[in-house]
C-alpha cells in the first residue's frame, strides 16, 4: 500500500545517518522473558499488518510492502541512526532493557498514536502469556484475535481530505537555539519527572491543559535565551510546534499516521512576556487554531498537493530530493521546538500491576537543536528534553521555572543508546 500522506516526507529525508526515529517504552514489574515477547511480537504484528511491512520505492511513490517472515525482538539500539538493514527490513524495533519492552519506530510507519495502540497491544499480550490473567481489551490494548478492520489500515488524509481546497500555511522564521553540535552518535536526553496530580491542580487554577502549561514553560524559556543572544535582534518570533492527533476530530480509528500541528508562541518584538501572560496567550492561540476551519486548510493542501497529476507524474528519482530540499528549507524554520504531548497513559485493570511506568523520547531533529515530549502513567508525569548540542540551558530553564512553581522535579541526564 502507498505510505499515508504525511509520511513522504520521512523517507525523502531518510539518509545512511538520518531517520525521523522515536522511542517508547513500557516498564514493568520484573525483568523481560525475551522468548515470550517474540511470541507476543509475532501474535501482534499479525492484529497490526503494517508492522509486517518494509518500506519499498515504487516509480513515482513509496510504498509499504508486506514481508513474508515475522519480525524478531532484537538488542537494544542507538536512537540515533536508521537500523533497517540490520532489523530485517521493519520500521521499527522491539527491544528487551532489563524490565522495559523498549519500541523504536520510524515516523513513516506510523505516529506516536499508533505506535503506542501498537506498544501496549503488544504488551498486554506479553502479560497474557507470562501471567495468565485475562485481558479486557478496550482503547489503545486491542485484542490480538480480532481481524484487522479495513479503518485501522487506511490513509486517513485521503478519506477526510482528498477533494478539498487548500492553503498552505505562511509564517515568520522562528529564533532557533544555537549551540557546539555533540557528535553524530552524541544524542542527550534530560528526563524531568514532576507528579501529575500537582500539575493538574496548577492547570485548574491557570485555566489550561498540560499540553499548554508545558509549551507556556517551554516559550518562558526561550525568552531568557533569547535576551541572553546578542545574536537574537534578527528574529523574535518564539515559537513551539504542538503535533497534534487529528482521530477524535473526524472518528478516525487508523493505526497510521493522522497528526497535523499547531505552531504556538509569541513575538518578543515589543518586549517580553511574564509566564501567566503566556499560558494565557497559549491557551487561546491553541483553541482558535484547532477550530476546523483554521487546521483543515493547510491539510487539504498538502493531501491535494500529492494528488495533483503533474505531481503524481514525476519520477521518485526526481521527488526525493525536491521533497527533501523543501522540508530543509522551510521544515523547522517556523518553530524553535517540539513539544509532542501522548497525554496519560490508560491500561485495563488487569495489566496495571504489572506495568510500572511508560515513556516516551524524540530522537535526533534535522534542523532544531532538540525537541520535547511529555506523557503521563499514574501519578508521573515524564518530560525528555532530547538535544543534540552542548548547551543545556534551555532545559535548565524549563526546569528552574518547575521549582519557581512549586514543583518536585526529579532530573535525570543521559546518553540515548
Amino acid at each position: 500500500m502507498r505510505i499515508d500522506n504525511a509520511a513522504n516526507i520521512y523517507p525523502a529525508a531518510l539518509t545512511k545517518k538520518y531517520a525521523s526515529l522515536f522511542r517508547m517504552s513500557v516498564t514493568l514489574a520484573e525483568p523481560v522473558d525475551v522468548s515470550l515477547l517474540q511470541e507476543a511480537l509475532e501474535t501482534v504484528s499479525e492484529r497490526i499488518p503494517t508492522f509486517r511491512c518494509r518500506l519499498q520505492s515504487g516509480s513515482f511513490w513509496w510504498h509499504l510492502k508486506r514481508q513474508k517472515k515475522a519480525p524478531q525482538v532484537r538488542p537494544l539500539a542507538p536512537l540515533n541512526r536508521p537500523h533497517f538493514r540490520d532489523n530485517g527490513g521493519f520500521l521499527y524495533r522491539v527491544s528487551p532493557d532489563g524490565c522495559r519492552i523498549v519500541l523504536d519506530v520510524f515516523h513513516a510507519l506510523t505516529d506516536g498514536t499508533g505506535a503506542e495502540t501498537f506498544l501496549l497491544t503488544l504488551t498486554g499480550e506479553y502479560l497474557r502469556l507470562r501471567y495468565g490473567i485475562d485481558i479486557v481489551y478496550g482503547g489503545k490494548v486491542l485484542d490480538p484475535r480480532d481481524r484487522p478492520a479495513a479503518d485501522e489500515l487506511g490513509d486517513a488524509f485521503k478519506k477526510v481530505f482528498s477533494g478539498r481546497r487548500g492553503e498552505l500555511e505562511k509564517s515568520d522564521d522562528a529564533y532557533h537555539i544555537k549551540g557546539k553540535k555533540l557528535p553524530f552518535a552524541g544524542l542527550r536526553d534530560c528526563c524531568v519527572t514532576v507528579s501529575a496530580g500537582q500539575v493538574q491542580r496548577l492547570c485548574a487554577m491557570y485555566g489550561c491543559t498540560v499540553t499548554e502549561l508545558v509549551t507556556a514553560a517551554m516559550v518562558c524559556s526561550l525568552q531568557d535565551m533569547h535576551r541572553e543572544d546578542p545574536d537574537s535582534a534578527r528574529l523574535s518570533v518564539l515559537r513551539v510546534s504542538v503535533p497534534v492527533n487529528l482521530r477524535p476530530f473526524y472518528g478516525s480509528r487508523t493505526l497510521r499516521n493522522f497528526a497535523s500541528y499547531v505552531n504556538l508562541g509569541v513575538d518578543v518584538k515589543d518586549g517580553y512576556l511574564p509566564f501567566g501572560e503566556l499560558v494565557h496567550r497559549i491557551r487561546v492561540q491553541k483553541r482558535e487554531m484547532l477550530r476546523r476551519e483554521n487546521l483543515e486548510p493547510k491539510i487539504a493542501a498538502n493531501v491535494s498537493l500529492e494528488e495533483n497529476v503533474a505531481v503524481r507524474c514525476i519520477p521518485l528519482f526526481i521527488k526525493k530530493p525536491v521533497i527533501d530540499a523543501v522540508n530543509r528549507h522551510h521544515g523547522d524554520r517556523y518553530f524553535s521546538q517540539t513539544l509532542s504531548s501522548l497525554g496519560r497513559v490508560e491500561l485495563p485493570e488487569s495489566m496495571r500491576p504489572y506495568v510500572v511506568d511508560f515513556d516516551f523520547i524524540l530522537g535526533r531533529q534535522r534542523n532544531n537543536a532538540g525537541a520535547t515530549t511529555c506523557t503521563s502513567c499514574g501519578d508521573r508525569l515524564h518530560i525528555h528534553f532530547s538535544r543534540s548540542i552542548a548547551d543545556d540551558r534551555f532545559e535548565r530553564g524549563v526546569v528552574a521555572l518547575f521549582h519557581e512553581l512549586g514543583f518536585r522535579a526529579e532530573v535525570v541526564h543521559g546518553i540515548l543508546a
